[in-house]
């Protein structure tokens, strides 16, 4: 066992001084690393640094330089939340230099927010949605099986929150079931999760016995003695007959002392210099000078400068800088959208037929502004932990019972994990459940691809009695959030993002459910919201403008501005319909529109067509004109987001004010011809 040189045939391996030598060194590269891109998850990446620094420089039968290599054992990560210790281990190991992990987190780096295999060699499958990988290892024990060829070990990194999840109870029957002695599960059992501790959020406990339960060999062991933790592997290469998982009780935060056992160091990178400093002097490794932490927080500020610098570069250029408040006067507030759903949330909250279900990412998601201030409505506040679908059900049965369900966890699962359970249990039953789809869209940022949801539009629009709301602000959300709660009759799903976005709405602005509002440019102002004139669509009479652009969510302050960039620059007038509603739609204003301008620009941060087909099918299926429409759409093309910062992103991915415009002067162009 041991790390194999492609050249030689020689294996390596290091001794137990070495490997906690290496750990500690390991633990002050993914402080930092995770310092510099300024988010991550050291939490986990620190509890479970002792076996990985085991597993990688001592277990594993790998060949760095040949990563791809058929005959090398697998580890799948799980927990992929815990990609720091996984790309700093690879690295340790010798796939690429240490250094190249200070890129963590940052645009086209293929260090992601969560791993991703076809980025990175070592990376044995992408990960991030928890309760999968598991599964995944599974199937690679029984291609194990199926070759007599064969003889290599299957891993897989857990977490014990994550063992919540349903999925992984599946997967482990079916490895109990099939015998699967060749696949070793491991468990860092920190014992905390975003929510607070596993035992208060949703107990897990007798874990060894449930397992047994299912016939698997157990090892508990202390999850940074590194004589335990080799042993432990050891008895789980030599156990037949069975999967063998090692329970590795942790400490959350291992090595650094402010966030040893601290639940809000889940996901949360050191905010100061001063902090770093602190933590790397608990870690205490001598290699970590205030000079060599210079050198490599330089190397992420030099890549991010970079990179930044490109996407300005990549920018659609117009005679002056119409970016958010770059300028004298158009400024805007920003805050995030899912300010606005935690304030409904507390606002409404007096009304008894409410109860909200949290999902272990409460707090991020602004679900528990319901009763944070509010003790009084505790008692209505249920917590399953980390699992979405059993989430829906649970709800789906509070409805039936006369209550208010809301739930909420992430968009792309709340729209993807428990899909079946919200057409079937939801929808076809048409109960009264109400759904928050937190981060959506491309701006998620740093997170990348497996949090970045882009496909929830379709994935909730297409089913029947689904009520979708996708607000443009933080305003807006907490009016879309309080109609699709106390107004709307059914099952409803809220779409709202991470980051701050421009606030281009007020308190006095018209909302009206199913209603969309027309927001025309009238001349600059010292506030970019002054800067427009807002109609419900039902009131609007067509001004002669030149072309429409329909939009919703974050996109409606980018069409705003783009309407700005058309006037000023073109002299072309420009009819921005925000479809708040999605569904039902308001098919008046989309046909009236692509009928009064016969150009339309569809606008979504979502993969493209997944609102602008909608609006499509409306126009075709209503058009009630023969003249010629020309019609294009802005969105993700086709593809999967990744880690980055949020506006970079929304550059590179071409959802900019300008990208609009540009598309738009070509279209008038072709329309002239």
């Amino acid at each position: 066992m041991g790390i194999i040189d492609v050249d030689t045939g020689e294996e390596r391996k290091l001794s137990k001084e070495e490997l906690v030598q290496a750990a500690r060194e390991l633990r002050a590269w993914a402080v930092t690393a995770i310092h510099g891109a300024r988010s991550g998850h050291p939490g986990g990446s620190l509890s479970i640094m002792d076996v990985g620094v085991a597993l990688y420089l001592n277990v594993l039968r790998h060949k760095p330089k040949d990563p791809e290599w058929p005959g090398r054992d697998r580890v799948y990560w799980s927990a992929g939340h815990k990609a720091p210790a996984l790309y700093v281990l690879l690295a340790k190991a010798g796939y690429f230099p240490l250094e190249e992990c200070m890129k963590l987190r940052q645009l086209h780096s293929p260090f992601q927010g969560h791993p991703h295999k076809p980025k990175l060699a070592g990376v044995e499958v992408s990960s991030g949605s928890l309760g999968q990988g598991l599964g995944c290892a599974v199937g690679a024990a029984f291609a194990e099986r199926l070759d007599p060829n064969n003889n290599y070990r299957i891993y897989c990194i857990t977490g014990d929150g994550e063992h919540q999840e349903g999925s992984i109870w599946e997967a482990i029957m079916s490895a109990g079931h099939y015998k699967l002695d060749n696949l070793c599960c491991i468990v860092d059992k920190n014992r905390l999760q975003i929510d607070g501790p596993v035992e208060e959020v949703m107990n897990i406990d007798p874990l060894a016995e449930k397992y047994r339960a299912f016939h698997w060999h157990t090892i508990e062991i202390d999850g940074h003695d590194m004589d335990q933790i080799l042993a432990a592997f050891e008895e789980a290469a030599a156990t037949k007959g069975k999967p063998t998982v090692i329970i590795a009780n942790t400490i959350k935060g291992k090595g650094v002392s402010f966030m040893e056992n601290v639940a809000g160091w889940h996901g949360v990178a050191t905010s100061t210099r001063e902090q770093l400093d602190q933590a790397l002097a608990d870690i205490g490794e001598p290699s970590f000078t205030k000079e060599r932490v210079d050198e490599l927080l330089a190397i992420t500020d030099r890549y991010r400068e970079q990179k930044h610098a490109e996407m300005m570069d990549k920018l659609p250029k117009f005679s002056r800088s119409y970016w958010w408040n770059s300028g004298g006067t158009m400024k805007c507030e920003m805050d995030a959208t899912r300010n606005g759903f935690g304030r409904a949330l507390e606002e409404i909250g007096d009304d008894e037929r409410i109860v909200t279900i949290h999902a272990d990412i409460s707090g991020s998601i602004r679900i528990t502004q319901f009763e944070e201030k509010h003790p009084e409505r505790v008692s209505r506040v249920i917590s399953v932990g980390i699992a979405e679908q059993n989430m829906m059900s649970v709800a789906a049965g509070l409805a039936l019972a006369g209550r208010i369900p809301i739930t909420g966890t992430y968009g792309v699962f709340a729209s993807g994990r428990c899909w079946d359970q919200i057409r079937t249990t939801v929808c076809y039953t048409n109960v009264n459940v109400k759904i928050g789809g937190a981060h959506g869209g491309i701006s998620v940022g740093p997170d990348g691809a497996t949090h970045q949801s882009l496909e929830e539009i379709s994935c909730m629009s297409i089913l029947p009695n689904m009520h979708v709301s996708v607000p443009c602000d933080a305003v807006e959300t907490t009016k879309a959030t309080k109609a699709s709660i106390l107004e709307v009759v059914g099952p409803a799903y809220v779409r709202f993002a991470r980051e701050a976005t421009p606030v281009v709405t007020t308190e006095d602005t018209p909302y009206i459910f199913g209603t969309a509002n027309i927001i025309r440019y009238r001349g600059e102002a010292e506030k970019f919201v002054d800067a427009f004139e807002v109609i419900p669509s039902t009131e609007y009479q067509g001004e002669g403008e030149d072309i429409a652009i329909i939009a919703c969510g974050p996109m409606v302050p980018e069409a705003m501005r783009a309407a700005w960039i058309l006037k000023e620059e073109k002299g072309i007038e420009t009819r921005v319909v925000n479809v708040h509603t999605v569904k039902p739609i308001d098919k008046e204003a989309i046909v009236a529109a692509a009928r009064d301008t016969g150009l339309v620009i569809t606008a979504e941060e979502h993969q493209v067509g997944g609102f602008g087909n909608i609006v499509a099918g409306v126009i075709a299926r209503h058009k009630d004109f023969d003249e010629p429409l020309l019609m294009d759409m802005v969105g993700v093309q086709d593809k999967f987001g990744e880690s980055g910062e949020p506006w970079d992103l929304m550059i590179e991915f071409g959802l900019c004010a300008e990208h609009i415009a540009e598309k738009a002067l070509r279209l008038l162009e072709q329309k002239k011809k």
